[in-house]
C-alpha cells in the first residue's frame, strides 16, 4: 500500500509556485547550446559570471576547434584563452576546462562522468555545474541548480533564508519531489530573467506576487488572474 504523506504549508506553496511557473514557461529548457555532455560541461563552466547569451556566441567557434574532451585536454592554453576571452575570467576558465578534460580523458575514458562525486572531482566544477550536466545531458536529477537567479528568487519567495548556494539547494530539494528538481530550477531562472529581475522586479505583472512575501502588499492581495490582463513586457530579458 502506498504511503500518502501530507505536504507541509511550505511544500504546498512551493508546489503552487512550480505549477504556475510551468504554465508561464511550458517549453523552458537549458538555454546553453551544446551537442554533447562535454560541450555542456564546457559551456556551463564558461557561464560563470557570464550570460548564457554571451556563452552561446563564443561556443560555435570553440566547439568547431575542439571537438571532444581529448581535444580540450591537448589545447594550447593561449589559444583557448583567446577563444573564450569575452566570457570573462578567461584565464581561470581556460585552465579549468583543460584540466577537467585531462581528467576526463585519463580517468573516465574521455566520457563526462554520470556520478555527482566524479563530476565534483573535475577542475572548475561545483554542484551548480554538476547539476546542470547531470540533469540536461543525462536526465539525472541529483539536486537543484542554484545560480544567481535561483538564489535571488528563492530568497524573495521565502523558500529559504540561506545565502550559501549549497544550503539553498538543500532547502529547495525538500520542497518539491526529486523528478521536479530541474524543472524547479530552470523555471525559476526563466522567471528571474523575464520578471523578477535583480533590479526593478516587475511585481505589477508577476503571477507569483500573491505567493511572494517580498512583493508590495497591493500585489500580494491581488488574484494571479488579474496579472493576465496586464500588457506583456516588451522583452523577456533573455
Amino acid at each position: 500500500m502506498a504511503i500518502i504523506r501530507k505536504l507541509s504549508a511550505n511544500q504546498q506553496r512551493a508546489l503552487e509556485i512550480l505549477i504556475r511557473l510551468k504554465r508561464l514557461y511550458p517549453d523552458a529548457k537549458c538555454s546553453l547550446t551544446y551537442a554533447s555532455p562535454v560541450q555542456l560541461l564546457v559551456a556551463t563552466i564558461l557561464s560563470a559570471q557570464c550570460t548564457d547569451e554571451r556563452v552561446n556566441k563564443v561556443t560555435p567557434a570553440l566547439f568547431a576547434r575542439f571537438a571532444d574532451a581529448a581535444a580540450f585536454a591537448e589545447a594550447d592554453l593561449g589559444e583557448l584563452e583567446t577563444l573564450i576571452y569575452s566570457t570573462g575570467f578567461y584565464r581561470n576558465k581556460a585552465k579549468n576546462i583543460k584540466n577537467a578534460c585531462q581528467r576526463i580523458v585519463e580517468v573516465y575514458g574521455g566520457q563526462v562522468p554520470k556520478v555527482m562525486e566524479d563530476l565534483l572531482s573535475l577542475a572548475g566544477v561545483a554542484r551548480k555545474t554538476a547539476n546542470v550536466v547531470l540533469a540536461n545531458a543525462y536526465g539525472i536529477n541529483m539536486g537543484v541548480t542554484v545560480d544567481t537567479h535561483v538564489k535571488r528568487l528563492s530568497r524573495r519567495l521565502g523558500l529559504t533564508q540561506e545565502t550559501d548556494p549549497v544550503k539553498i539547494e538543500q532547502d529547495l530539494m525538500r520542497l518539491v519531489a526529486q523528478p521536479e528538481w530541474e524543472n524547479w530550477a530552470i523555471r525559476l531562472i526563466y522567471h528571474g530573467r523575464a520578471t523578477c529581475m535583480a533590479r526593478n522586479p516587475q511585481c505589477d505583472r508577476c503571477e507569483l506576487a500573491d505567493l511572494c512575501p517580498s512583493a508590495p502588499p497591493e500585489y500580494q492581495a491581488r488574484s494571479p488572474l488579474e496579472t493576465q490582463r496586464l500588457p506583456a513586457p516588451s522583452s523577456t530579458g533573455y
